[in-house]
């Protein structure tokens, strides 16, 4: 896909399953299985799908999935089967390798969000990203720091303290550009100082979802995680950005959608949808 002069690249990093009424909240398994069908366990299918954004020499990549190195029980947990990191296979479909990458946006220090970004976790762990500049939230890297009981087993510290140790992580605080045509936006509902890249040109938008809207069937506003430590906080942010996203005909990068890389939002009557 190209916006502009960005070559944009989705990447698979590997298939997981969450709990289908923890992804929905409030909103009835009768509703949401008719887009996600459950299994005895009531989890669903979800992916981690990152996103690969060339332009120039600069290879940027947003999130980086599970990683490698997670102990049995928790793959056992999540129905994650991967003993290598899968962002190697990833950039290879695209001719590179982990070295070629020169930035990284981390959207937020959850593991299914960051938890590529070291490697050798269980020895000593480093940078996946030899050559590259990793971008992490203040308020986001203070909050994963707390181990606040609510969301404590969502961080890792091996997967991003690492990184700050090295001396690769870029600490930004709120809303920032990295160059002309890619910014990031603020959320707070779901965890302090989510950033959410956005990519703009030639009168084209794309933004990457991330856990805002981690499934195309969240379009509608009600349709909020049970992990969001301030829901009526989401459902603001939801209205704001759908809201600006319909009327300008934005693009939607779904991160964990198993069906749906990209889509639309269209307002009707009855809120907001995916553009069918």
């Amino acid at each position: 896909m190209q916006i502009g002069k960005f070559k944009i690249t989705p990447l698979e990093l590997g298939h997981f399953r969450l709990d289908g009424g923890a992804m929905f909240g409030v909103i009835p398994r009768k509703l949401w299985q008719k887009h996600h069908p459950a299994d005895e366990n009531n989890t669903i299918d979800m992916v981690m799908r990152c996103m690969l954004i060339e332009v120039g020499n600069r290879k940027i990549l947003v999130d980086t999935g599970f990683g490698e190195g997670r102990p049995e029980k928790f793959k056992k947990i999540y129905n994650y089967n991967y003993e290598i990191n899968p962002v190697h296979e990833a950039l290879k479909v695209s001719g590179l390798t982990t070295d070629d990458i020169t930035d990284v946006i981390i959207t937020h220090l959850h593991f299914d969000h960051n938890g590529g970004s070291t490697k050798n976790k269980a020895a000593t762990p480093e940078p996946t990203f030899a050559n590259a500049r990793y971008y992490l939230q203040k308020k986001q890297v203070e909050h994963a720091r707390t181990r606040f009981e609510r969301d404590k087993a969502s961080y890792f510290p091996e997967d991003f303290e690492p990184l700050i140790e090295a001396g690769v992580a870029t600490i930004v605080d709120g809303e920032w550009e990295l160059m002309d045509g890619i910014d990031c936006i603020i959320c707070n509902g779901h965890t302090p100082a989510q950033q959410l890249p956005r990519v703009r040109d030639k009168g084209q938008t794309l933004i990457y979802a991330a856990d805002l809207i981690p499934l195309a069937s969240q379009f509608p506003l009600p349709w909020i995680m049970s992990y969001d430590l301030e829901p009526v906080e989401t459902l603001e942010e939801k209205r704001r950005i759908l809201t600006k996203a319909a009327e300008e005909e934005w693009i939607f990068f779904f991160e964990h959608d198993p069906s749906h890389i990209t889509g639309r939002v269209v307002k009707s009557e009855k809120g907001f949808a995916l553009e069918m």
